[in-house]
């Protein structure tokens, strides 16, 4: 495997984070498999912000009461169960703690070291931006109908018109955000490859 290019004043430690990802062509055939099981077994599709939104109504528990909680339209509705959207979602933490605790590249970080190059070392603001990304990010996937599971994997392998949109409108807005947010590392990459080795 290529050895990942450390950019001036980065640290090298993704090498061994680099080294430690799966194949992705192995992991895009465990997904599709996956999809046949969700289907096949639970007659549900793979999602994961459906069962996030309501699991988060035990967090309104203390403030709404159970009561608030009931009468709330969305919770209502979607309320918390044991389904096949839930067992996904503590599957993927689980599978996700897993898979860093094998390869041993596990490490608390409050600040990313791209996020620090970009925007510095301020804990609060880096946990704020956190914070508002994933209002923003629930925001859209409720408003949308899916999030990147349930319109990216299991509405697009279907065909729907719905999910191919939020599909590329989501890696084409994705790009964008990059670009804007980050161009000073991606120019810094670019200068470092496109460099010509002397002769």
């Amino acid at each position: 495997m290529k050895e990942p290019t450390c950019l001036s004043g980065n640290s090298c430690d993704d090498r061994a984070e680099v080294k430690a990802r799966w194949n992705p062509y192995l992991v895009g055939i465990g997904i599709g498999v996956l999809s046949w099981l969700a289907f096949g077994l639970v007659n549900q599709p793979l999602g994961i912000s459906t069962a996030l939104s309501s699991a988060s109504s035990f967090c309104a528990l203390p403030i709404m009461g159970s009561e608030g909680v009931a009468h709330n339209a969305y919770w209502a509705k979607t309320p918390f169960k044991w389904d096949g959207g839930m067992l996904f979602l503590v599957g993927t933490f689980l599978g996700s703690a897993l898979s860093v605790l094998t390869s041993r590249t596990f490490r608390w970080e409050k600040v990313p070291a791209t996020w620090s190059q970009r925007f510095g070392n301020s804990t609060p603001k880096r946990l704020l931006a956190a914070f508002l990304g994933g209002v923003i990010i629930m925001f859209g996937a409720r408003m949308a109908g899916g999030c990147t599971s349930g319109h990216g994997i299991s509405g697009s392998l279907q065909l729907a018109l719905s999910s191919w949109t939020f599909f590329l409108t989501m890696f084409l807005f994705g790009i964008l955000t990059a670009l804007v947010l980050f161009r000073r590392r991606v120019s810094a990459f670019r200068k470092t490859n496109l460099t010509l080795p002397e002769s």
